[in-house]
């Protein structure tokens, strides 16, 4: 458990925010409520009777404030091509753990990309993507995996109820198609290619109880960021539930609504995640409830293992290759149920 220590979240009035500052809570850490927002960290902070210490991405000296004795920052802030590298910036020069739930491919890219040798020179722990997307189909390709590192394939199929976003999630998508002009991007040959021919669908046999459902075929997510981040596997793919992605797409749908005293919302999730080694296939299989909510407990546990010492690296390493991924996987039982299948 936390046992009091202090923790900055960056972005902490924010949806997904909201669910990590309770969480940490929850787990016995003290949460430093941070963000651009002072009025939105002040009511934050009133509700809470947490200490509010407003900070910009523009200003060094205010992140450097806003972490100043904490023994770790998550930044729950996005979009991250925009606040990842800064809060980064000041985790390294504070000498502190950085962890975040950036779904988005290219800040994810960048992290690993700019940040791996100075991370391992620092002897510091840094793990992008520590969330639904990124973190938990990591997690899960990996304990499918076993004690093997190469394969041939790993596919990641999302199998969610619906999908609400929040305005956090629409304006973070929007950096990254302007970012990438339009194109689509897949992970094939072992490497990141960006495309220009339309979508595809096909189907997805999921476990039960969703069985043979459709889905976009390639509907690429942060899963091509961390699964080959450390596992040699030529082409990851991963697929959503048409009706997801319809959900998503379209600019009228509205954004999450709590449905119980959690502040959970109604969608549930499937994740199936299938690698291929040869004739060799294995299987994990998670199930649960609100994709931003379960973010909480992935960047929480991944917060009190490496507080604590049960990390297998240094530097910027995804969720899989930093922990034990069954272990952790278990560890996140009220929150998630684990098959892994032969």
């Amino acid at each position: 458990m936390g046992s009091g220590q202090t923790v900055a979240v960056f972005g902490a009035y924010g949806h997904t925010g909201r669910f990590v500052v309770a969480e940490l809570r929850q787990r016995g850490y003290l949460p430093v409520l941070s963000g651009r927002d002072a009025g939105k960290l002040k009511a934050l902070a009133y509700e809470t009777g947490l200490d509010a210490r407003p900070a910009s991405v523009d200003d060094p000296s205010s992140l450097d404030r806003a972490v100043a004795g904490t023994a770790a920052v998550v930044n729950c802030a996005g979009p991250f091509a925009v606040t990842a590298a800064p809060v980064i910036e000041a985790a390294l020069r504070a000498g502190i753990p950085y962890l975040d739930v950036a779904a988005e491919i290219e800040a994810n890219v960048d992290t690993f990309a700019h940040f791996a040798d100075r991370a391992r020179g620092a002897g510091t722990v840094i793990v992008p993507a520590m969330a639904f997307f990124g973190g938990l189909g990591d997690l899960l390709a990996t304990a499918a995996m076993g004690d093997r590192t190469v394969a041939d394939e790993a596919h990641v199929a999302y199998g969610l109820s619906n999908w609400h976003p929040t305005a956090g999630t629409r304006t973070a998508g929007a950096v990254s198609r302007q970012r990438r002009e339009g194109r689509r991007v897949r992970y094939t040959g072992g490497r990141l290619r960006y495309t220009s021919d339309a979508t595809s669908t096909q189907d997805w046999t999921f476990p039960e109880p969703l069985g043979r459902r459709p889905v976009i075929a390639e509907f690429t997510m942060a899963d091509v960021v961390t699964i080959p981040s450390h596992l040699a596997i030529p082409e990851v793919r991963t697929y959503m539930t048409v009706g997801a992605a319809r959900d998503i797409a379209a600019p009228q749908t509205p954004a999450p609504a709590a449905v119980d005293e959690r502040g959970r919302s109604a969608q549930t999730f499937l994740v199936d995640v299938l690698v291929r080694a040869g004739a060799t296939e294995r299987r994990a299989v998670a199930r649960g409830q609100d994709i931003y909510a379960v973010t909480a407990p992935l960047v929480a546990e991944a917060l009190g293992r490496v507080l604590d010492g049960r990390t297998a690296a240094v530097g910027v390493v995804s969720a899989g290759e930093v922990f034990d991924a069954a272990d952790f996987l278990r560890a996140l039982s009220p929150h998630i149920s684990l098959e892994l299948l032969p």
